[in-house]
Formats: structure tokens, sequence, C-alpha cells
């Protein structure tokens, strides 16, 4: 009898369904397809989720419909899906076949398709991604092979047959530079707090904070001082940004706090919900979820409280 089998609580049958896995609702299924991604990119793989397929950077499909209809049955609930996607995945690659990118294509193309990668750790194994540089806690810099239809996350193995990794991520930084701005927006509010965001579909967005004097030079036409800027990634597709120069860094500071927690939720390509102090190129965190009760709080240390009083007494607009 079904209501002996029942594990932790799903959504109530009552929430918006998803159209093409009815039994999920719409938040089960968005979770569902971002385990499936990001169980690939686990393994060196960044594919393209569509409802109830994805898509790989040869342009192989897999169907998820099995796999969906396993995790829907299991009476364990959602708890145990991650297991399930990974064990899945790690099948199907093992039985991928044909040659890889890594293989067809001339060094001298695979050098102009790099680019580095900010990434959560949360998708980062240190078993085959020992090369990840360290950015900010639980963030790190991982270099990618960009791809017509997908992007592959390099691993130890691949950086091997490609040749030293310093000159490698020298390659990628430089075609980091030479991509475009593809959007910008201010965020404004009518009591002066203003911070910059720029936007695009490209995987390396949020990405360019590892070059974000130059980011900040083109969108702003100005260049960063030497107290940095705040930084937000919320996701791949978005960097905010606020250059550090007087007082306006207060409430600056709280609004993009929210933004980067509210833009990393439930986000494909989500890097962190945190808002960090850049200054020459390190990132300190500003911010975080208490661990009692779960909110968002503003934390700063010395150095930063430091340069909170030094602004307050050089503005002349100060009382």
């Amino acid at each position: 009898m079904g209501w002996f089998r029942r594990g932790p609580r799903r959504d109530a049958e009552d929430a918006p369904r998803d159209l093409e896995f009815t039994y999920f609702s719409e938040r089960e299924a968005a979770l569902f397809r971002r385990l499936v991604r990001e169980a690939f990119a686990e393994l060196g793989l960044e594919v393209t989720a569509y409802a109830d397929y994805v898509t790989d950077d040869a342009g192989r499909n897999f169907g998820l419909s099995n796999l969906a209809a396993v995790c829907h049955q299991d009476p364990r609930g959602i708890r145990i899906w991650p297991r399930l996607i990974d064990r899945h995945v790690r099948l199907v690659v093992r039985t991928l076949d044909g040659p890889s990118a890594l293989d067809t294509l001339p060094p001298d193309q695979i050098r102009a398709q790099l680019y580095p990668r900010v990434v959560s750790g949360e998708g980062i194994d240190p078993g085959i991604f020992g090369y990840a540089r360290t950015v900010a806690p639980g963030l790190y810099e991982v270099l990618a092979l960009d791809l017509p239809e997908s992007v592959m996350t390099l691993t130890d193995e691949a950086l091997e047959r490609l040749g030293d990794p310093v000159r490698l991520r020298e390659h990628a930084i430089d075609n980091l530079r030479g991509l475009p701005v593809e959007g910008h927006e201010t965020v404004k509010d009518a009591d002066g707090m203003r911070f910059e965001v720029i936007v695009g579909d490209s995987f390396y967005t949020a990405s360019r904070v590892l070059d974000l004097d130059a980011v900040v030079r083109r969108v702003t036409g100005r260049p960063l001082g030497a107290e940095g800027a705040l930084v937000a990634m919320p996701f791949r597709h978005q960097l905010a940004f606020h250059p550090i120069r007087d007082t306006t860094i207060v409430p600056a500071l709280g609004a993009m706090a929210s933004f980067a927690a509210s833009g990393y939720e439930d986000t494909p390509g989500a890097i962190s919900p945190y808002v960090f102090w850049w200054r020459g190129g390190t990132l300190t965190q500003l911010s975080e979820h208490g661990e009692d009760d779960g909110q968002l709080r503003i934390v700063v240390g010395d150095e930063f409280q430091a340069l909170l009083e030094r602004l307050i007494v050089s503005d002349p607009g100060q009382d």
C-alpha cells in the first residue's frame, strides 16, 4: 500500500507541475536537471539540459526519462537523488565512445578556445581537479575548453596532455580579456545606492572577476583605485561590482549582499550567494548566512573596518 512507502516530504500535488515529467513539481524538476548537469560537470563534461534529455559536447543526446522515473519512485526521496544521478552519469560517461575534442582539435585551436572559469567548490572533485586554484573560500578557478555547443571543464589528465598549466592559464586569461561586454545594467535607488552588473550568455561572464580592473575600466571609463571594489558572482552569467571610492560603499554593500543571495538560488551555474571585497586580485568574503538562523548578514574583518573608517573621515559629505 502506497502510504507505507512515503519517504521525505515532496512538494504538494497542487504545486505547479513540470510540463515534461508531470510527477515532479516545477521546483523538483529544476533540481533534478541541475543535479544531472552537475554530475556531468564533476566528470569534466558540460552538458546542455533540455526538457527530457541532455546534449554533450559531441552532440550526443542522453535521455532522462528512465533516470527521472527512478528518482521519482525511490522511497528515500530527494535526498538520495544526487547519489542516484551520480551513479547513472558515471556509468554513461564510462560507456562513451568516439574521440574527444582534445583529440581532434589542433593545439593552436585548443589554446585559442581556452578560458578560465570561477566555479563553486561543490562541483570540484579534488581527485580530478587537483590543479584548481583557490579564488576565495569555496570558490576555485579551473580551465575550460569552449566548444560550439558546450563547455568542457578540463581535468588534471586533460592538462597533462596539453602542456604547462601556467602557460595554458596565460592563454586562457588573454582569451577572457578579449571577450566583449555583452550587457551592462546599473542598479541604483533614490538614496544614492548604486552598483554595476555585467550580464551575458557567455559561460565566463562571472569569471571576468579574474580581470576585474580591465572590466571596470571598460564599463565605467575609470580604473579601480587602491581600495578595489565590492564584487558578487551569483551565477556564471552575472558579475556585479561597486568601485570603492567613498562612503557609497555602505548602502552598496547591503544591496549587493541581497542581490547575490537572491541571484544564487536555484540558478544554473550558481557560483556564490555572497559579496566579496576585491583588492589587488584577492577576494575577501563580506557576507554569510548564519549557522543558527540562516539569515544573511554582513561580516567584516579589521582591514575592511579600517577602510570604512578612513572613508567616513575623508568624505566631506558625512556629518
